[in-house]
């Protein structure tokens, strides 16, 4: 009988994994997929001689998070790979903004755009660096981070308190309109907003925006070299460096609770398989709440909250084997891994209020990957693997563009979709369509076909907005791992701190694992002496 099992091989499952083998645990990892790694694989699927991310590809959560650093992956094969510019917003216009690792080379491109933007953007910069070791504890800590706030309001104090405090609650559009006179500046920050479901003028935004760019001015938008999978694979192969089990093809149906306390999981198959001290579950919060916990061992409080449960945006990836470089109009875009393409923040704007009504958007803001030009192991010299992805809503009730797509998703609608795409792109890269070798189209449905988690194409576990955050998140009151059922913890990205690789939710959740059957008095030795048996043999 394994000490745990944790349900889904995603990062955060295997971080989860990997924390309860170091403390000792023998651990059981069950997998739906026929491989691990959730949202985190890669494949050849587009062309042979290309490597193809299927879903997350750019990892700046990855680099920043302590948790991972804490794991040493690079001593089990991971390494990583930068584009030369971070991420570029280019304009029709040929203008183009552009972030970089440099933050000279940042503020010189905003620079461009208006005199003193780029002493703007400084500013933002220094008030990230005497931020960021609190803000990074606090963010990848179990909620709430006592210690960690209680450094960041003495910092804050120092810094400008709620002068500084209101700018991060701003949205974004706002935000970008107090701290820079032209576009440049305004459109990284709005743009990096959008890697959520956060429209340019809601709440909150503005924060959001600022820490996913204050991320790629520090660490970058690394990617694993070979294919996002190889981070999967460094996990995997730590786990079983530790004695861990993964096995994959095993669909858990069921969390067996008796007396209250979940006890064991069942498989689709009709395989029991016992936990004698915890279930972690690395699912979607839905999922789990109702699904595989019966309603009968919940709140009526809880069921009644997970009905008002949001989901972040669908999503809609195009995958591309290109014949050569992208054609920019901006010659700077040529050398970002990351492209946002939306012609200003107006036309981000009109986008999310086409989804906000249920509309599929005429001019859909696109996320574009250039993943040769990151790592150029991912296809022959002189060509590029790339991707694009942009959201669509999940209840399609009318279609803002000519062609009449409903939401079906049908092989029809698809094409016509990702034909949509790609004029999106032929804006900013004239002749970008003349190089496509081949494409895959991977629609909300096929996404969470390749992944439950990922319900109706959503890849953020759950809004990002401010009602589904902190102690909000998922539901209210339930800002912690610990679930209402003895032994079982949320372990996904539906848990706080929320979507992105980085690992937290899974390292909470074995951390409050382990605090529940070794209170914090336990030195190390005796909590690794626990995990084993009287033979001294590890259980």
């Amino acid at each position: 009988m394994p000490d745990a099992v944790v349900i889904g091989a995603g990062p955060n499952g295997l971080v989860a994994a990997n924390l309860l083998a170091d403390a000792g645990w023998s651990v059981e990892v069950l997998e739906e997929q026929p491989e691990p790694g959730g949202a985190v694989r890669h494949d050849s699927g587009v062309d042979a001689d290309f490597v193809s991310d299927v879903f997350s590809s750019f990892y700046p959560l990855a680099a920043a998070s302590p948790v991972l650093a804490g794991l040493g992956l690079t001593e089990h094969g991971l390494r990583w790979s930068h584009a030369p510019h971070v991420l570029a917003h280019p304009l029709s216009d040929g203008t183009c903004a552009v972030l970089d690792r440099r933050v000279d080379t940042t503020a010189a491109s905003l620079e461009v755009f208006a005199p003193g933007d780029g002493a703007a953007w400084r500013r933002l910069y220094e008030v990230w660096e005497s931020l960021r070791p609190d803000i990074l504890d606090a963010l990848f800590t179990p909620f709430p981070p006592i210690r960690a706030t209680a450094r960041l309001a003495a910092r804050l104090r120092s810094a400008g308190g709620l002068r500084l405090a209101r700018s991060l609650v701003l949205p974004v559009r706002r935000l970008g309109e107090e701290e820079f006179r032209g576009a440049g500046g305004r459109l990284l920050l709005a743009g990096n907003a959008l890697h959520a479901d956060l429209a340019p003028e809601a709440a909150g935004s503005g924060g959001f925006g600022w820490l996913m760019s204050m991320l790629g001015q520090t660490y970058g938008f690394p990617v694993p070299v070979g294919g996002s999978g190889a981070l999967t694979d460094a996990l995997v192969r730590r786990l079983r460096a530790r004695g861990g089990t993964l096995r994959c093809g095993r669909r858990v149906s069921r969390v067996v609770v008796r007396d209250r306390r979940a006890v064991a999981v069942r498989t689709a198959d009709g395989e029991t398989v016992p936990a004698r001290h915890a279930v972690l579950a690395d699912v979607s919060v839905p999922d789990l709440y109702g699904g595989l916990v019966e309603p009968e061992h919940l709140p009526a409080q809880v069921l009644d909250d997970i009905e008002r449960f949001q989901w972040d945006f669908a999503t809609f990836k195009v995958d591309w084997a290109l014949d050569g470089p992208v054609p920019w109009k901006a010659e700077e875009a040529a050398r970002a891994g990351t492209v946002h393409l939306a012609d200003g923040v107006d036309e981000l704007t009109r986008f999310a209020a086409q989804i906000a009504m249920r509309q599929v958007p005429d001019r859909p803001f696109t996320l574009f990957g250039q993943m040769t030009t990151a790592d150029p192991c991912r296809s022959p010299q002189g060509t590029e693997s790339a991707w694009a992805y942009t959201h669509v809503p999940h209840d399609i009730r009318a279609d803002a563009g000519e062609e009449g797509i409903t939401g079906s998703w049908d092989a029809g609608e698809q094409e016509l979709m990702a034909d949509r795409v790609e004029r999106q792109v032929e804006r900013f890269a004239p002749g970008f369509r003349q190089l496509v070798r081949a494409r895959r189209i991977l629609a909300p449905p096929t996404l969470q076909s390749l992944d439950a988690n990922l319900r109706g194409g959503a890849i953020n576990g759950g809004t990002t907005a401010l009602h589904q955050q902190l102690f909000f998140r998922p539901v209210p009151g339930a800002g912690r791992p610990e679930t209402a059922v003895a032994g079982l913890f949320l372990a996904s990205a539906g848990a706080h701190p929320g979507g992105g690789v980085h690992g937290a939710p899974g390292a909470n959740a074995a951390r409050a694992a382990l605090r529940r059957h070794f209170p914090p008095g336990r030195t190390r030795l005796q909590r690794m002496l626990a995990g084993r048996d009287r033979t001294g043999t590890k259980r």
